[in-house]
């Protein structure tokens, strides 16, 4: 999964969790500290929250922080973080 479909998945498991939560962009943003627009952008994938923004929506919508991102690393992907990590360690 490259970048973009990545924030693809996570603006719409957020406008998802927001639409099952069945609150409006500005109740979210209000319980957040966020602008409206912030809200939006997030779930048009404008923008991607950074990562404390993430856990306190997560939080918020009763989620892990993995259910809320869908973050899902392919085998190979794994695989490869491994082999990078073991050749560094060698070299070291």
């Amino acid at each position: 999964m490259n970048k973009e479909e990545w924030y693809m998945k996570l603006g719409n498991s957020l406008f998802q969790a927001r639409r099952k939560s069945g609150l409006s962009q500005e109740a979210v943003a209000e319980k957040l500290g966020v602008s409206r627009q912030t809200v939006s952008k997030w779930e048009t994938d404008e923008t991607v929250p950074d990562i404390c923004q993430s856990k306190k929506m997560a939080v918020f919508y009763n989620m892990t922080l993995d259910d809320l991102i869908d973050f899902d690393l392919e085998q190979n992907k794994i695989q490869e973080i491994i082999e990078k990590r073991m050749n560094l360690w060698k070299k070291n």
